[in-house]
Parts: structure tokens; C-alpha cells; sequence
């Protein structure tokens, strides 16, 4: 098929869920979960939803940033203060339903071990970016609570990243190399930024955030090639320069998606972005 018919298609299903969730005040993020599952499945609909290696990349990319935002909007002072409670919610949410869902495809359903594994990860982990999208059309990420359960998915889909890779990964050079250039990309990254805002930054051309890109991309394929998971840096780079982005709600607001006009906070949020032209 024609990749602008396919572009057109997927666009089309989601600007159908951007009008469907103003109509129902629903964040816009599950409206299109639901529609992408009936398109995918209904006969004579799904034929026209064709899935090419184009789509696979910018939901990946789109999943790449969210994730990466999700870190940025946790205040790093909020997160100290309930490491705790993030540390237990997070730790509680993966393993209770691993250890149900693993017993239950290993004992009843009587499937081998690794399958058994695979369907324990799959049903225990969550999706940072829907819970960050959902967060930010509602508000909630200005909130402790909010923080509090971005914190948490964070944990989560970390136990989710190391459970499959002590149980699937291949350990060798490469992943070595990964968690070292991880290590220091994410330790010299809040003063890079912070540089590139003095210097560079708040432009039409937006380099800062086309620096962030050129780190997120860098990050994720050299996971990839390593056998991880490209969202873990990326959480993890966002987590870093979560304070470069709390003093700095031009560069947050360029990067984060606007909120829906049934968001809470859309108001307020647009006097904060027109105050200064104002000024």
C-alpha cells in the first residue's frame, strides 16, 4: 500500500480518538488503545491498517520520548522524599502479578518454563508512556500522587528490563559497553543541557531539543544492539535532567504534549506559555 494511505489511515484513527475523548472527557491515551484494537481486528478494517517498518519506528520513537518525559516530569525533591512508598508500590506491582501469572501459565495451563516466564513478565509490567499521557491530560503530574505513580511504573517496568534480561539476555561484551556509555551519558548529561540552554538554547531551531534526540536515539540503539530495552535510558535520562526541566517550563512545555481542552490545568497552562510574550 501507498505509505501516504497507510500515514493518512493511522492519523485519521487518531484524530478519531482525539475527538471522540473531547466528546467523553476521556484521556485521549486509552481512546486510542480502544480504536487501534477494533481497527486492528474488525474484518474489512484491519486489511487497510497495514503495519510497515515506518510505523514501527515512530511508535517506538514515540514511546522512546514519552517514557523519557515521564522522568522528566518527576520533581527529583518529591521523589526523595517518597522513595519509599515508590520503591515498595513498584516492587509490589511487578512481582505479585509475575508470581500469579507465571504460576498460573506454568502449573494450569501446564506450558514450559520460558513460556511460562515470558507470559509472568508480560502481564506485570506497565506502560510508562500511556500512564505519563494519561497523568498529563488530567493533571495529575503536578501532583505528588501523580509523581508518587510515575515513580512507581518506573520500578516496575525496571524489574520488568532486569527479569528479562537474567532471563533472556546474552550476556557479553556489548552489554558491558551499553551500562558503561549509559552510566556516563546519563552523569554528564544534566550539565550538557544545562549548557546547551545558556548557550544555545530557546531558539526557533530548538537545539536543545534536538540534542536531547540525538542522546535518546544514541541510547536506544546501542540497547537494542545490546539486547535491552531502549525506554530503560531513556527513563533514566529523563530522571537526570528532571531538574534542568522544573526550572525550565519553556523547554518542558516545547517538549511535552499539550494537554486536552478537558485537561484541568489546559488554562493555566496556556497563560503560562503566552506570559512571555506578555512580557
Amino acid at each position: 500500500m501507498n505509505i501516504y494511505y497507510v500515514a493518512a489511515i493511522w492519523l485519521g484513527m487518531a484524530l478519531l480518538a482525539s475527538l471522540i475523548s473531547i466528546r467523553i472527557a476521556v484521556p485521549a491515551a486509552l481512546v486510542e488503545i480502544v480504536i487501534g484494537a477494533l481497527a486492528g481486528n474488525i474484518p474489512g478494517i484491519r486489511e487497510h491498517v497495514t503495519q510497515t517498518d515506518v510505523v514501527t519506528f515512530l511508535a517506538s520513537m514515540g514511546s522512546l520520548v514519552l517514557t523519557f518525559l515521564a522522568g522528566a516530569e518527576i520533581d527529583p525533591v518529591a521523589l526523595r522524599g517518597h522513595w519509599k512508598a515508590s520503591l515498595s508500590i513498584g516492587l509490589a506491582s511487578f512481582a505479585l502479578p509475575f508470581l500469579a501469572a507465571f504460576g498460573f501459565c506454568g502449573l494450569v495451563l501446564g506450558w514450559h518454563v520460558h513460556a511460562a516466564e515470558i507470559g509472568g513478565i508480560a502481564l506485570s509490567t506497565t506502560s510508562v508512556a500511556v500512564v505519563y499521557a494519561v497523568m498529563v491530560e488530567t493533571g495529575l503530574n503536578r501532583h505528588d500522587l501523580g509523581k508518587l505513580i510515575l515513580a512507581a511504573c518506573f520500578v516496575t517496568d525496571l524489574g520488568t528490563v532486569i527479569a528479562l534480561g537474567g532471563f533472556f539476555a546474552s550476556y557479553g561484551w556489548l552489554l558491558i559497553v551499553f551500562i558503561a556509555v549509559s552510566a556516563v551519558t546519563v552523569t554528564v548529561l544534566p550539565r550538557l543541557l544545562r549548557l546547551a540552554v545558556a548557550t544555545i538554547g530557546h531558539r526557533v531551531s530548538e537545539p536543545e531539543i534536538k540534542l536531547l534526540l540525538v542522546v535518546l536515539l544514541g541510547l536506544g540503539g546501542l540497547a537494542t544492539q545490546a539486547g535491552s530495552e531502549a525506554v530503560l535510558p531513556a527513563y533514566v535520562a529523563g530522571l537526570v535532567v528532571a531538574g534542568v526541566f522544573l526550572h525550565d517550563r519553556v523547554l518542558m512545555d516545547r517538549c511535552a504534549p499539550s494537554p486536552s481542552p478537558c485537561s484541568p490545568r489546559s488554562s493555566s497552562s496556556g497563560r503560562a506559555r503566552s506570559s512571555p510574550l506578555r512580557r
